[in-house]
């Protein structure tokens, strides 16, 4: 028969785990400390709503919308929106230090900077989609993405794409109310 004491000194380990287990599966966020006051980021989203054109013969894309979002280093924001080629006037805000952390930490521990700027190239029968751009400076390094969506391409985009494209298009969201 196990003696009492080696099953309580065996239980310890599991203890100890279960306890850092526990805040790490509670809390799935990327953690505020993740970025600190010295991180310099700037972000210029652009979302293009494209539609292709036929004139006979030849084809071309043509933008009926596009939404322009940047994102300053101190969280000044600006929101531009172009139909049809006329462009509206600009909205500027001020983007709350919350979520200004908490997209500098979605950026940097995810490792978006190190996604290559690849193409992701748009099936030929597709005639309406929406592509889109983002362009991240994290503390003096540039990194440029254009991805359409995901049914206009063959090529799988990863979710850290669209998880920072949800991120940016919640930001738009409460710019346009």
């Amino acid at each position: 028969m196990v003696k009492p004491i080696i099953l309580a000194i065996g239980a310890i380990p599991a203890i100890v785990a279960i306890l850092i287990a526990i805040p790490l599966v509670t809390k799935p966020d990327i953690p505020f400390s993740a970025s600190t006051s010295y991180d310099t980021l700037e972000i210029e989203y652009t979302k293009h709503q494209l539609k292709k054109i036929s004139h006979g013969v030849t084809e071309r894309v043509a933008s009926q919308q596009t939404e322009i979002l940047v994102i300053k280093n101190d969280g000044e924001i600006k929101y531009t929106f172009t139909e049809q080629g006329y462009p509206n006037p600009d909205i500027k805000s001020k983007l709350d230090d919350d979520k200004h952390k908490k997209l500098k930490a979605l950026i940097k521990e995810t490792g978006f900077m190190a996604i290559p700027s690849e193409s992701f190239p748009v099936l030929e029968n597709v005639t309406d989609y929406q592509k889109s751009n983002v362009k991240v400076t994290l503390n003096g390094k540039v990194n440029q993405i254009h991805w359409p969506e995901q049914n206009a391409t063959s090529k799988f985009i990863p979710p850290i794409i669209t998880m920072v494209e949800s991120q940016l298009d919640q930001i738009i969201e409460q710019i346009r109310e």
